[in-house]
């Protein structure tokens, strides 16, 4: 069937085109269009399904109402707290959604900033998978002049959400340290050493303040899959001075920490305390439900796509930088050194 047209509904409804243009962007304050021929026109509308071009209009406004959005794992709740915050503030401006991902790798990130700066969107949020971007990658976003706004840890040349683990972590590690705890371990998953500073520092910081040697730091690297976190733990809490404590770099790796436990006939936290990051949904519904750092996830979808539209709807802003805070959520899953 053909599709149809604006001009098909204007004959239909009696109006001309224009008309039917301006019911249909809301502009009919613009001109004398009476009530009974508005709810005509929508009528109509409705009788035939007619859908405006999209593509059309983009070419006619320069604004093609998508805003391309990257995170750096698809697998992960965390980023999908983001990408609510994102899709629902970016439709209650009447934008669409494009989103791709990056697995957490460096490589594929420039490719996936590549691939959605070719699209027709209209600005561009960065969820990073490395501490930074690549200077390529930076400057043809520069050059191409299109809004960019970041979510990273640290300052960037872009509007951007900063949101950063080290001031919770170091509570969390202050939080342990009280309970008695000086044998630790660090579940590093992350596709690349470079991710996870803000976390990784402050752990170093803390042992070596409270005294406890630089090789007892026990940092172990393993990919970013539940299964791999769990191979881990499930190794290492079989060593003969296994750790009283793991700080898993997500809460996705601390449930697999304690399926781990469990597995192994350990009780947490009487044997083992474990502690995330991120505070997805599922972190307090597990048995014992998991001490994890907060943070306000979707908020920072929304303040990111609101830092987006303001730029869109004035260039000439100076860069903005916002900090989310984090904050320690203590649960079951932690307690006393077990000797």
């Amino acid at each position: 069937m053909k599709r149809p047209t604006q001009s098909d509904v204007a004959k239909r409804a009696g109006v001309s085109r224009a008309t039917v243009s301006y019911v249909l962007n809301d502009r009919s304050g613009d001109v004398a269009i009476s009530t009974e021929t508005r709810l005509r026109v929508l009528q109509i509308i409705d009788e035939l399904g007619y859908q405006p071009d999209t593509r059309a209009q983009s070419l006619r406004s320069g604004d093609s109402k998508t805003i391309g959005l990257l995170i750096p794992d698809i697998h992960n709740p965390h980023f999908w707290q983001t990408v609510e915050g994102v899709e629902e503030e970016a439709r209650k401006a009447g934008y669409d959604l494009l989103l791709a991902h990056s697995n957490a790798n460096l490589n594929l990130e420039d490719y996936c900033i590549q691939s959605l700066s070719r699209r027709t969107i209209s600005g561009l949020i960065i969820i990073k998978a490395t501490n930074a971007l690549s200077s390529k990658t930076q400057k043809r976003l520069l050059q191409s002049g299109r809004p960019v706004v970041e979510c990273s840890d640290s300052p960037s040349q872009f509007d951007a959400i900063i949101t950063h683990y080290r001031d919770a972590t170091r509570e969390a590690m202050r939080h342990l340290l009280d309970h008695g705890h000086k044998s630790f371990a660090f579940i590093n998953g992350v596709a690349q050493l470079v991710v996870g500073v803000d976390r990784l520092e402050p752990y170093h910081d803390m042992l070596d303040a409270a005294g406890i040697a630089k090789s007892e730091h026990n940092v172990i690297n393993c990919g970013i899959a539940p299964e791999e976190g769990y191979q881990t733990a499930y190794k290492l809490l079989q060593t003969e001075n296994r750790p009283t404590a793991i700080v898993a770099i997500n809460d996705l790796l601390a449930i697999s920490v304690l399926r781990a436990a469990a597995d192994l006939g350990l009780k947490v936290p009487e044997d083992l305390s474990v502690v995330g990051f991120d505070d997805i949904e599922l972190a307090r519904y597990l048995n014992p439900r998991l001490t994890t750092v907060f943070r306000e996830t979707k908020a920072e979808g929304q303040q990111a796509t609101k830092l987006l539209l303001e730029r869109l709807k004035n260039p000439s802003l100076p860069i903005r930088t916002l900090s989310m805070p984090a904050k320690l959520v203590v649960r079951e899953s932690t307690g006393p050194a077990p000797y």
